[in-house]
């Protein structure tokens, strides 16, 4: 029978048998992989997040890959991880609004036994809520941000390529054609933005600086381009809320204003000069077009057809208060009313009014309306309250979740931006990206106090 020499559980020199040295290193290895995975992963979600915006822009086939990835992400995060389920709550300003547009639609089609094509716009609401769980990793914000002013100067080189040589009068972008100048114009300036809060940034390295700043010169001169009135006059009051925010609680120094109105400056003068005056003449033309607007005689023209869209779409409003005409319906209004003799034919052509606030009165009546104010109107006061948090990782996101939805709530006023998918993805993506972010940063700092 077999003895043991020395006592069980030890090598002769003390050490535990090899069976469990061999398992901790086993372990370490593990633990070590587990984190170049997490590391790996990360870094994957990060460049996913950075594309997306590029690819509204780009061909449809191709921008489907970063989005279902990261759907898929999200989607794994939400059901297994109870924490990004609270950070969710936090960012309520956000999701509740959003959320309540998807109950109004179902409930408009089946009101109006619209068909289930109709609920596109809530279907992306629901991707994109589903696509902001991946805000709560540890994403490596700083090349996120970073990725989103390549992604702008590589759109206003477009932007500059398609006039300067292709002759394009009024740049449109990779995947659209005339109709689309108006979202591209609006998604280049909500980047505009971002990259204006990075400029700000008073620790940021002398490259990235640069790296923003030209982005920012890109991106203002790549809109004005395109002379979309609409964009570009939201674009002021949300450039002039960033500056006075930021300079009211953080304070803002010569050295990084003086840079901001340069560029900016300079960026408006080129485009000026290189449009040959056309630009100048488009928002000299809106007085004149008002002045001369007429129901019933002169209705042709982008101002005097909104005129007409809106009027038309208050009495939709007036004639059907509570339910309105039904999702995308307002193209069929109109042209019953031009056939019954009510509306001017100029605006026949036209499904949506140019107008985000009426087309919701129109179309899904009182509570359409009431749900897309409070779409603005939360996540505005939610990002406002946040935005002078001393915790950077919060402010920094609020700051930018401010900016798109002031930008977007004025735009809204002449534009149909949430009607078209490019300007209306940024738009969600942002939103409810930088909620959630916001609110893991609170949920964070809730549960180390609570702890």
């Amino acid at each position: 029978m077999f003895r043991h020499r020395f006592p069980i559980g030890l090598h002769p020199d003390g050490t535990p048998p090899f069976p469990t040295q061999l398992r901790k290193r086993w372990n370490a290895m593990d633990a070590m992989q587990g984190t170049h995975l997490k590391r790996w992963s990360l870094a994957c979600c990060s460049l996913l997040v950075v594309l997306v915006p590029l690819s509204f822009s780009i061909e449809r086939h191709v921008r489907v890959v970063p989005i279902a990835l990261l759907f898929l992400t999200g989607l794994w995060l939400l059901v297994a991880d109870r924490s990004v389920r609270r950070s969710y709550r936090h960012a309520w300003p956000a999701m509740l609004p959003a959320a309540l547009m998807v109950a109004l639609s179902v409930v408009n089609i089946w009101q109006h036994r619209l068909g289930w094509r109709e609920f596109d716009q809530s279907a992306h609401i629901i991707m994109y809520a589903v696509i902001a769980a991946v805000f709560t990793l540890g994403l490596n914000m700083r090349r996120v941000w970073n990725g989103f002013s390549l992604t702008l100067i590589f759109l206003g080189v477009v932007s500059i390529v398609q006039h300067h040589c292709y002759g394009v009068l009024r740049p449109a972008g990779l995947n659209g054609g005339p109709a689309s100048t108006i979202e591209f114009a609006t998604v280049m300036l909500g980047l505009t933005l971002l990259a204006l809060l990075q400029l700000l940034k008073p620790k940021a390295p002398t490259a990235e600086k640069w790296l923003h700043g030209a982005a920012m010169a890109l991106g203002i001169y790549g809109a004005l381009l395109t002379q979309s009135r609409g964009p570009l006059l939201a674009f002021v009051p949300a450039f002039a809320l960033v500056m006075a925010l930021h300079g009211y609680r953080k304070g803002l120094r010569r050295r990084q204003w003086l840079p901001i109105l340069v560029i900016g400056i300079a960026a408006a003068l080129t485009a000026a000069a290189n449009l040959d005056g056309r630009l100048v003449d488009r928002f000299a033309s809106i007085r004149n077009e008002v002045s001369t607007y007429s129901p019933d005689h002169n209705a042709t023209g982008a101002v005097r057809e909104r005129l007409e869209m809106w009027r038309t779409a208050v009495r939709a409003f007036k004639e059907h208060p509570l339910a309105g005409v039904g999702i995308d319906r307002f193209g069929t209004y109109v042209r019953r009313e031009v056939a019954a003799g009510r509306t001017n034919a100029a605006v026949a052509k036209y499904g949506h009014p140019h107008n985000e606030y009426l087309d919701a009165a129109a179309t899904r009546g009182i509570f359409g309306l009431l749900v897309l104010v409070l779409l603005f109107v939360l996540p505005f006061f939610y990002f406002f309250r946040h935005a002078g948090d001393p915790d950077d990782a919060v402010a920094r996101p609020a700051y930018a979740g401010l900016a798109i939805v002031v930008l977007y709530a004025v735009c809204a006023l002449t534009e149909s931006v949430l009607f078209r998918v490019m300007s209306q993805s940024l738009f969600f993506f942002l939103l409810l990206g930088l909620a959630v972010r916001v609110g893991d940063g609170l949920r964070r700092r809730a549960e180390d106090h609570a702890g």
